[in-house]
Protein backbone atom coordinates (compact mmCIF):
# COMPACT_ATOMS: atom_id res chain seq x y z
CA UNK A 1 0.00 0.00 0.00
CA UNK A 2 2.74 2.31 1.06
CA UNK A 3 4.48 1.71 -1.94
CA UNK A 4 1.53 2.35 -4.09
CA UNK A 5 1.22 5.57 -2.66
CA UNK A 6 5.23 6.37 -2.89
CA UNK A 7 5.03 6.13 -6.15
CA UNK A 8 1.33 8.40 -6.98
CA UNK A 9 3.69 10.53 -5.13
CA UNK A 10 6.99 10.07 -7.72
CA UNK A 11 5.08 10.35 -10.45
CA UNK A 12 2.87 13.26 -9.56
CA UNK A 13 6.55 15.07 -9.15
CA UNK A 14 8.17 13.79 -12.24
CA UNK A 15 4.92 15.52 -13.99
CA UNK A 16 5.14 18.62 -12.36
CA UNK A 17 9.13 18.99 -12.95
CA UNK A 18 7.89 18.04 -16.59
CA UNK A 19 5.61 21.21 -16.95
CA UNK A 20 7.85 23.46 -15.23
CA UNK A 21 10.24 22.63 -17.54
CA UNK A 22 8.17 22.60 -20.39
CA UNK A 23 6.96 26.44 -19.31
CA UNK A 24 10.51 27.54 -19.09
CA UNK A 25 11.53 26.22 -22.65
CA UNK A 26 7.71 27.58 -23.87
CA UNK A 27 8.34 31.00 -22.72
CA UNK A 28 12.03 31.10 -23.24
CA UNK A 29 13.19 31.97 -19.74
CA UNK A 30 16.49 31.84 -20.54
CA UNK A 31 16.20 34.31 -23.20
CA UNK A 32 14.25 36.39 -20.93
CA UNK A 33 16.61 36.24 -18.11
CA UNK A 34 19.45 37.31 -20.59
CA UNK A 35 17.68 40.60 -21.43
CA UNK A 36 16.91 41.43 -17.98
CA UNK A 37 21.00 41.52 -17.45
CA UNK A 38 20.83 38.34 -15.56
CA UNK A 39 23.22 36.21 -16.89
CA UNK A 40 26.11 33.83 -16.05
CA UNK A 41 28.90 35.37 -14.30
CA UNK A 42 30.86 31.70 -13.52
CA UNK A 43 29.53 28.43 -11.87
CA UNK A 44 25.82 27.15 -11.95
CA UNK A 45 23.62 29.26 -15.04
CA UNK A 46 20.81 31.53 -14.21
CA UNK A 47 18.31 29.46 -15.48
CA UNK A 48 19.26 26.57 -12.95
CA UNK A 49 19.01 28.65 -10.24
CA UNK A 50 15.51 30.37 -11.06
CA UNK A 51 14.29 26.76 -11.74
CA UNK A 52 15.93 25.69 -8.37
CA UNK A 53 14.14 28.68 -6.12
CA UNK A 54 11.18 28.15 -8.16
CA UNK A 55 10.49 24.89 -7.55
CA UNK A 56 10.52 25.50 -3.03
CA UNK A 57 6.67 26.44 -2.80
CA UNK A 58 5.66 23.29 -4.86
CA UNK A 59 8.15 20.99 -3.01
CA UNK A 60 6.70 22.77 0.72
CA UNK A 61 10.16 23.98 1.58
CA UNK A 62 11.71 27.36 2.60
CA UNK A 63 14.56 28.86 1.41
CA UNK A 64 16.82 27.63 4.01
CA UNK A 65 15.72 24.18 4.33
CA UNK A 66 15.83 23.65 0.00
CA UNK A 67 18.91 25.46 -0.71
CA UNK A 68 20.93 26.32 2.17
CA UNK A 69 20.91 23.10 3.66
CA UNK A 70 20.38 20.40 0.97
CA UNK A 71 23.07 20.04 -2.06
CA UNK A 72 22.48 20.98 -4.95
CA UNK A 73 24.40 21.12 -8.12
CA UNK A 74 25.45 24.80 -6.70
CA UNK A 75 26.43 26.43 -3.09
CA UNK A 76 24.40 28.92 -1.43
CA UNK A 77 26.11 31.26 -1.94
CA UNK A 78 25.00 31.06 -6.11
CA UNK A 79 21.56 31.50 -4.95
CA UNK A 80 21.96 34.30 -2.83
CA UNK A 81 24.30 36.10 -5.62
CA UNK A 82 21.36 35.94 -7.78
CA UNK A 83 18.61 37.43 -5.41
CA UNK A 84 20.76 39.83 -4.76
CA UNK A 85 22.77 40.84 -7.68
CA UNK A 86 22.05 45.21 -8.07
CA UNK A 87 21.77 45.25 -11.43
CA UNK A 88 19.57 42.47 -12.45
CA UNK A 89 16.52 43.97 -13.51
CA UNK A 90 13.80 41.88 -11.94
CA UNK A 91 11.13 44.08 -13.42
CA UNK A 92 11.98 43.49 -17.39
CA UNK A 93 11.59 39.60 -16.78
CA UNK A 94 8.03 39.73 -14.90
CA UNK A 95 7.15 42.37 -17.79
CA UNK A 96 8.53 40.09 -20.70
CA UNK A 97 6.80 36.85 -19.44
CA UNK A 98 3.95 38.28 -18.75
CA UNK A 99 3.47 40.07 -22.12
CA UNK A 100 4.37 36.25 -23.61
CA UNK A 101 1.78 34.62 -21.85
CA UNK A 102 -1.03 38.00 -22.52
CA UNK A 103 -0.57 36.98 -26.17
CA UNK A 104 -1.50 33.74 -25.93
CA UNK A 105 -4.42 34.39 -23.44
CA UNK A 106 -5.77 36.83 -26.02
CA UNK A 107 -5.86 34.60 -29.01
CA UNK A 108 -8.82 33.05 -26.47
CA UNK A 109 -10.69 36.51 -25.77
CA UNK A 110 -10.99 39.03 -28.73
CA UNK A 111 -12.78 41.59 -27.74
CA UNK A 112 -10.00 44.07 -25.88
CA UNK A 113 -12.71 45.13 -23.64
CA UNK A 114 -13.22 42.12 -21.72
CA UNK A 115 -9.36 42.87 -20.59
CA UNK A 116 -8.81 45.01 -18.07
CA UNK A 117 -5.41 46.23 -15.79
CA UNK A 118 -6.46 46.04 -12.35
CA UNK A 119 -4.72 48.01 -9.67
CA UNK A 120 -4.35 47.22 -5.85
CA UNK A 121 -2.22 47.28 -3.02
CA UNK A 122 -1.61 44.44 -0.24
CA UNK A 123 0.73 44.28 3.17
CA UNK A 124 3.83 42.31 2.37
CA UNK A 125 4.10 41.35 6.45
CA UNK A 126 7.75 41.08 8.15
CA UNK A 127 6.34 41.40 11.95
CA UNK A 128 9.47 39.80 13.74
CA UNK A 129 12.32 41.33 11.87
CA UNK A 130 14.21 44.13 12.78
CA UNK A 131 16.92 45.00 10.32
CA UNK A 132 15.28 44.54 7.27
CA UNK A 133 16.54 47.45 4.44
CA UNK A 134 13.85 49.97 4.44
CA UNK A 135 11.60 48.01 6.71
CA UNK A 136 8.78 50.42 7.77
CA UNK A 137 5.42 50.18 9.87
CA UNK A 138 2.40 49.96 7.67
CA UNK A 139 -1.35 49.93 8.17
CA UNK A 140 -3.19 46.66 7.55
CA UNK A 141 -6.26 47.79 6.18
CA UNK A 142 -8.20 44.17 6.25
CA UNK A 143 -7.25 43.87 10.15
CA UNK A 144 -7.47 47.42 10.59
CA UNK A 145 -3.85 47.33 12.83
CA UNK A 146 0.07 48.41 11.88
CA UNK A 147 2.39 45.48 11.53
CA UNK A 148 5.94 45.66 10.38
CA UNK A 149 6.64 45.19 6.67
CA UNK A 150 5.95 46.72 3.14
CA UNK A 151 3.13 47.41 0.73
CA UNK A 152 2.98 45.74 -1.96
CA UNK A 153 1.42 47.98 -5.03
CA UNK A 154 0.46 45.24 -7.65
CA UNK A 155 -0.88 45.80 -11.12
CA UNK A 156 -2.65 42.15 -12.68
CA UNK A 157 -3.64 42.01 -16.06
CA UNK A 158 -6.79 39.86 -16.10
CA UNK A 159 -9.57 38.90 -19.05
CA UNK A 160 -12.10 37.39 -16.13
CA UNK A 161 -10.70 34.55 -16.70
CA UNK A 162 -7.25 34.53 -16.01
CA UNK A 163 -5.06 36.84 -14.07
CA UNK A 164 -1.19 37.26 -14.27
CA UNK A 165 0.82 39.90 -12.57
CA UNK A 166 2.59 42.46 -14.83
CA UNK A 167 4.56 44.60 -12.88
CA UNK A 168 4.83 45.33 -8.76
CA UNK A 169 6.52 47.98 -6.97
CA UNK A 170 7.22 47.57 -2.76
CA UNK A 171 6.84 50.19 -1.01
CA UNK A 172 9.02 51.35 2.58
CA UNK A 173 7.80 55.02 4.09
CA UNK A 174 8.77 58.18 2.77
CA UNK A 175 9.42 59.86 6.30
CA UNK A 176 12.75 58.36 7.34
CA UNK A 177 12.05 58.87 10.48
CA UNK A 178 9.13 56.37 10.40
CA UNK A 179 11.54 53.54 8.64
CA UNK A 180 12.44 50.92 11.16
CA UNK A 181 15.90 50.29 9.40
CA UNK A 182 17.59 52.19 6.48
CA UNK A 183 19.44 51.63 3.41
CA UNK A 184 22.52 49.67 4.07
CA UNK A 185 24.87 50.60 1.25
CA UNK A 186 25.50 53.47 -1.11
CA UNK A 187 24.87 52.42 -4.99
CA UNK A 188 25.15 53.67 -8.57
CA UNK A 189 21.97 55.81 -8.68
CA UNK A 190 21.61 54.37 -12.64
CA UNK A 191 21.24 50.70 -11.56
CA UNK A 192 18.33 48.56 -11.14
CA UNK A 193 19.20 48.60 -7.53
CA UNK A 194 19.22 52.36 -6.84
CA UNK A 195 16.17 52.80 -8.66
CA UNK A 196 14.23 50.05 -6.59
CA UNK A 197 15.23 51.87 -3.54
CA UNK A 198 14.50 55.50 -4.62
CA UNK A 199 10.77 53.78 -5.85
CA UNK A 200 10.23 52.31 -2.20
CA UNK A 201 10.56 55.53 -0.41
CA UNK A 202 7.72 57.22 -3.45
CA UNK A 203 4.52 57.77 -2.96
CA UNK A 204 2.22 55.17 -4.43
CA UNK A 205 -0.41 57.39 -6.27
CA UNK A 206 2.89 59.04 -7.87
CA UNK A 207 4.11 55.23 -9.49
CA UNK A 208 0.79 54.63 -11.04
CA UNK A 209 1.29 56.63 -14.40
CA UNK A 210 5.02 55.07 -14.74
CA UNK A 211 4.02 51.74 -14.44
CA UNK A 212 0.97 51.78 -16.87
CA UNK A 213 3.05 53.43 -19.45
CA UNK A 214 5.66 50.44 -18.92
CA UNK A 215 2.88 48.09 -19.31
CA UNK A 216 1.99 49.75 -22.36
CA UNK A 217 4.81 49.66 -23.75
CA UNK A 218 5.65 45.72 -23.41
CA UNK A 219 2.33 45.35 -25.79
CA UNK A 220 0.34 44.23 -23.38
CA UNK A 221 -3.23 45.64 -23.90
CA UNK A 222 -6.67 46.25 -21.91
CA UNK A 223 -10.03 48.09 -22.05
CA UNK A 224 -10.26 49.29 -18.78
CA UNK A 225 -8.37 50.29 -15.83
CA UNK A 226 -10.20 49.31 -12.81
CA UNK A 227 -9.48 50.12 -8.72
CA UNK A 228 -10.50 50.48 -5.48
CA UNK A 229 -11.70 53.58 -3.61
CA UNK A 230 -8.28 53.63 -2.10
CA UNK A 231 -7.00 55.07 -4.94
CA UNK A 232 -10.35 56.92 -6.68
CA UNK A 233 -9.22 60.73 -6.13
CA UNK A 234 -10.23 63.13 -9.11
CA UNK A 235 -6.35 63.87 -10.14
CA UNK A 236 -5.71 60.21 -10.36
CA UNK A 237 -8.68 59.56 -12.27
CA UNK A 238 -8.13 61.94 -14.72
CA UNK A 239 -4.44 61.39 -15.14
CA UNK A 240 -4.98 57.20 -15.39
CA UNK A 241 -8.11 58.42 -18.29
CA UNK A 242 -5.17 59.46 -20.54
CA UNK A 243 -4.03 55.59 -20.89
CA UNK A 244 -7.51 53.61 -20.56
CA UNK A 245 -11.37 54.55 -18.75
CA UNK A 246 -10.93 54.13 -15.58
CA UNK A 247 -13.95 52.26 -13.29
CA UNK A 248 -13.63 52.91 -9.72
CA UNK A 249 -15.53 52.05 -6.42
CA UNK A 250 -15.58 56.34 -4.65
CA UNK A 251 -15.66 56.72 -1.05
CA UNK A 252 -18.15 59.14 0.44
CA UNK A 253 -15.92 61.44 1.81
CA UNK A 254 -15.87 65.80 1.65
CA UNK A 255 -12.63 66.31 -0.07
CA UNK A 256 -13.91 64.41 -3.35
CA UNK A 257 -17.04 66.30 -4.93
CA UNK A 258 -18.27 66.20 -8.16
CA UNK A 259 -20.84 68.42 -10.29
CA UNK A 260 -23.63 67.60 -10.97
CA UNK A 261 -25.99 70.24 -13.04
CA UNK A 262 -24.17 73.31 -11.80
CA UNK A 263 -23.66 71.80 -8.25
CA UNK A 264 -20.65 70.60 -6.53
CA UNK A 265 -21.34 67.97 -4.50
CA UNK A 266 -19.67 64.91 -2.62
CA UNK A 267 -20.85 61.87 -3.09
CA UNK A 268 -23.76 61.14 -0.25
CA UNK A 269 -25.17 64.11 -1.25
CA UNK A 270 -25.02 63.41 -5.45
CA UNK A 271 -27.35 60.10 -4.10
CA UNK A 272 -29.76 61.92 -1.69
CA UNK A 273 -30.85 64.44 -4.66
CA UNK A 274 -31.49 61.47 -7.35
CA UNK A 275 -34.55 59.89 -8.15
CA UNK A 276 -33.99 55.99 -7.08
CA UNK A 277 -35.24 53.00 -8.81
CA UNK A 278 -38.41 51.52 -7.37
CA UNK A 279 -38.71 48.13 -6.04
CA UNK A 280 -36.19 45.86 -5.29
CA UNK A 281 -33.60 47.18 -8.30
CA UNK A 282 -30.11 45.93 -7.82
CA UNK A 283 -29.12 49.24 -9.50
CA UNK A 284 -30.45 51.84 -7.70
CA UNK A 285 -29.42 55.44 -9.63
CA UNK A 286 -27.50 57.35 -11.92
CA UNK A 287 -25.58 59.89 -13.24
CA UNK A 288 -23.50 61.80 -15.33
CA UNK A 289 -20.87 64.17 -13.26
CA UNK A 290 -17.63 66.02 -13.82
CA UNK A 291 -15.03 66.04 -12.17
CA UNK A 292 -13.25 69.13 -10.99
CA UNK A 293 -10.66 68.49 -13.95
CA UNK A 294 -13.89 68.66 -16.34
CA UNK A 295 -13.59 65.44 -16.88
CA UNK A 296 -17.18 63.56 -17.39
CA UNK A 297 -17.52 60.54 -15.62
CA UNK A 298 -20.80 58.46 -15.07
CA UNK A 299 -21.64 57.53 -11.16
CA UNK A 300 -23.91 54.56 -10.66
CA UNK A 301 -25.34 53.55 -7.07
CA UNK A 302 -25.81 49.78 -6.40
CA UNK A 303 -27.87 48.49 -3.53
CA UNK A 304 -25.93 46.68 -0.64
CA UNK A 305 -27.01 43.18 -0.39
CA UNK A 306 -25.93 42.86 3.56
CA UNK A 307 -27.13 46.59 4.37
CA UNK A 308 -29.13 49.20 3.93
CA UNK A 309 -26.21 51.44 2.34
CA UNK A 310 -25.04 51.86 -1.30
CA UNK A 311 -21.90 51.37 -2.90
CA UNK A 312 -20.69 54.08 -5.51
CA UNK A 313 -19.10 53.16 -9.04
CA UNK A 314 -17.25 55.64 -11.41
CA UNK A 315 -16.65 54.86 -15.15
CA UNK A 316 -14.91 57.44 -17.47
CA UNK A 317 -16.26 55.53 -20.26
CA UNK A 318 -19.76 57.30 -20.54
CA UNK A 319 -20.76 54.41 -23.48
CA UNK A 320 -20.30 51.63 -21.33
CA UNK A 321 -23.92 50.65 -19.90
CA UNK A 322 -24.84 50.36 -15.74
CA UNK A 323 -24.79 46.41 -16.04
CA UNK A 324 -21.67 46.37 -18.37
CA UNK A 325 -20.01 48.86 -15.43
CA UNK A 326 -21.22 46.58 -12.43
CA UNK A 327 -19.94 43.76 -14.73
CA UNK A 328 -16.37 44.82 -15.26
CA UNK A 329 -15.52 46.11 -12.31
CA UNK A 330 -16.40 42.61 -10.61
CA UNK A 331 -13.28 41.09 -12.26
CA UNK A 332 -11.16 43.32 -9.67
CA UNK A 333 -11.94 40.41 -7.33
CA UNK A 334 -9.36 38.41 -9.23
CA UNK A 335 -6.41 40.40 -8.06
CA UNK A 336 -7.60 40.10 -4.26
CA UNK A 337 -7.74 35.95 -5.33
CA UNK A 338 -4.14 36.29 -6.27
CA UNK A 339 -3.16 37.84 -3.18
CA UNK A 340 -4.51 34.97 -1.12
CA UNK A 341 -2.26 32.80 -3.37
CA UNK A 342 1.07 33.86 -3.63
CA UNK A 343 0.45 35.04 0.59
CA UNK A 344 -0.47 31.45 1.66
CA UNK A 345 0.50 29.04 -1.07
CA UNK A 346 3.15 30.40 -2.58
CA UNK A 347 4.67 32.02 0.65
CA UNK A 348 5.30 35.16 -0.75
CA UNK A 349 6.04 36.44 3.20
CA UNK A 350 7.07 33.05 5.23
CA UNK A 351 10.02 31.38 2.22
CA UNK A 352 13.15 34.02 2.62
CA UNK A 353 14.02 35.52 5.55
CA UNK A 354 16.56 38.02 3.54
CA UNK A 355 17.55 41.55 5.36
CA UNK A 356 18.62 42.78 1.42
CA UNK A 357 16.18 44.98 -0.10
CA UNK A 358 17.26 43.64 -3.53
CA UNK A 359 16.59 39.98 -2.41
CA UNK A 360 13.13 40.83 -1.51
CA UNK A 361 12.65 41.86 -4.87
CA UNK A 362 14.19 39.19 -6.56
CA UNK A 363 12.08 36.71 -4.27
CA UNK A 364 8.76 38.93 -4.98
CA UNK A 365 9.36 38.08 -8.40
CA UNK A 366 9.45 34.54 -8.29
CA UNK A 367 6.76 34.25 -6.44
CA UNK A 368 4.59 36.15 -9.09
CA UNK A 369 6.49 34.01 -11.66
CA UNK A 370 4.78 31.05 -10.19
CA UNK A 371 1.34 32.28 -10.04
CA UNK A 372 2.21 33.35 -13.53
CA UNK A 373 2.34 29.37 -14.27
CA UNK A 374 -0.41 28.14 -12.10
CA UNK A 375 -2.52 30.84 -14.49
CA UNK A 376 -1.04 29.58 -17.68
CA UNK A 377 -1.43 25.44 -16.11
CA UNK A 378 -4.99 26.32 -15.43
CA UNK A 379 -6.28 27.70 -18.17
CA UNK A 380 -4.60 25.54 -20.75
CA UNK A 381 -5.89 22.32 -18.91
CA UNK A 382 -9.53 23.47 -18.11
CA UNK A 383 -9.98 25.94 -21.40
CA UNK A 384 -11.07 23.96 -24.47
CA UNK A 385 -10.71 26.91 -26.50
CA UNK A 386 -7.10 26.51 -25.95
CA UNK A 387 -7.13 23.10 -28.14
CA UNK A 388 -5.20 24.29 -31.48
CA UNK A 389 -7.35 23.68 -34.36
CA UNK A 390 -10.30 23.49 -32.10
CA UNK A 391 -9.82 26.85 -31.46
CA UNK A 392 -9.74 28.01 -34.65
CA UNK A 393 -12.92 26.47 -35.17
CA UNK A 394 -14.68 27.79 -32.20
CA UNK A 395 -16.77 31.20 -31.88
CA UNK A 396 -17.88 31.33 -28.79
CA UNK A 397 -15.78 33.29 -26.66
CA UNK A 398 -15.26 32.56 -22.55
CA UNK A 399 -18.23 33.21 -21.30
CA UNK A 400 -17.98 36.92 -19.36
CA UNK A 401 -19.03 36.60 -15.53
CA UNK A 402 -22.64 37.41 -15.40
CA UNK A 403 -24.37 40.61 -13.34
CA UNK A 404 -24.96 38.50 -10.49
CA UNK A 405 -21.32 37.16 -10.33
CA UNK A 406 -20.12 40.38 -10.61
CA UNK A 407 -22.45 41.79 -8.09
CA UNK A 408 -21.69 38.58 -5.82
CA UNK A 409 -17.84 39.90 -6.09
CA UNK A 410 -18.23 43.47 -5.37
CA UNK A 411 -20.70 42.50 -1.98
CA UNK A 412 -17.48 40.23 -0.92
CA UNK A 413 -15.13 43.12 -1.62
CA UNK A 414 -17.31 45.15 0.88
CA UNK A 415 -17.37 42.72 3.64
CA UNK A 416 -15.16 45.37 5.32
CA UNK A 417 -18.16 47.82 5.74
CA UNK A 418 -19.97 45.00 7.31
CA UNK A 419 -17.36 45.21 9.69
CA UNK A 420 -17.44 49.17 10.47
CA UNK A 421 -21.17 48.73 11.09
CA UNK A 422 -20.62 45.66 13.83
CA UNK A 423 -23.91 43.55 12.82
CA UNK A 424 -21.31 40.08 12.18
CA UNK A 425 -18.88 39.22 14.72
CA UNK A 426 -15.65 39.80 13.02
CA UNK A 427 -14.63 35.92 13.53
CA UNK A 428 -18.46 34.95 11.56
CA UNK A 429 -17.16 37.91 8.92
CA UNK A 430 -13.43 36.18 8.44
CA UNK A 431 -14.92 32.70 8.18
CA UNK A 432 -17.10 33.61 5.25
CA UNK A 433 -14.17 34.97 3.72
CA UNK A 434 -12.04 32.26 4.41
CA UNK A 435 -14.61 30.23 2.72
CA UNK A 436 -14.78 32.21 -0.62
CA UNK A 437 -10.84 32.43 -1.11
CA UNK A 438 -10.20 29.00 -0.22
CA UNK A 439 -12.22 27.81 -2.90
CA UNK A 440 -11.15 29.88 -5.33
CA UNK A 441 -7.76 28.96 -4.23
CA UNK A 442 -8.51 25.64 -4.64
CA UNK A 443 -9.79 25.81 -8.00
CA UNK A 444 -6.76 27.62 -9.28
CA UNK A 445 -4.58 25.21 -7.92
CA UNK A 446 -6.21 21.77 -8.56
CA UNK A 447 -4.31 19.56 -10.21
CA UNK A 448 -3.20 19.60 -13.67
CA UNK A 449 -5.51 18.00 -16.36
CA UNK A 450 -4.73 15.94 -18.74
CA UNK A 451 -2.44 17.99 -20.97
CA UNK A 452 -4.52 18.37 -24.20
CA UNK A 453 -4.22 21.84 -24.56
CA UNK A 454 -0.40 22.59 -25.46
CA UNK A 455 -1.10 22.93 -29.00
CA UNK A 456 -2.31 26.65 -28.06
CA UNK A 457 1.45 27.39 -27.87
CA UNK A 458 2.20 26.11 -31.78
CA UNK A 459 -1.37 27.31 -32.78
CA UNK A 460 0.05 31.17 -31.52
Amino acid sequence: MHSITDSQEQQAVRQLHSKVDQFFDNFSLGTLLNRAGIRKLRGTSPIRLLKSIFMLAFSQENFFRGIVERKQEFGKDAAYALLQGTNYNWRRLLLQLAAKIVTVFSLLTEEPKRKVLIIDDSTYERPHSRKVELLTRVHDNCRKRFTRGFKLLTMAWSDGYSTLPVDFALLSSRDPEKRLWDEERQLDRRCCAARRRKEAVTKSTDLLDGMIKRIMGSGIDFGYILMDSWFAFPSIIRKLHQHRPVICMLKDIPSIRFRYQGVSRRVGELYRNLNKRPGRARILAGATVELASGLPAKIIFVRHRSTKNWLALLSTDLELGEEEIVQTYGKRWDIEVMFKVVKHYLNLEKEVQMRNFDGLIAHATVVLIRYCFLSFQQRMDNDERALGSLFYACAEEIRDITLLEAFQRIMTLALDKIRQLGEFAEDAVRRIIDVVMGTACHMLLSPAGDGRNKNILTAS
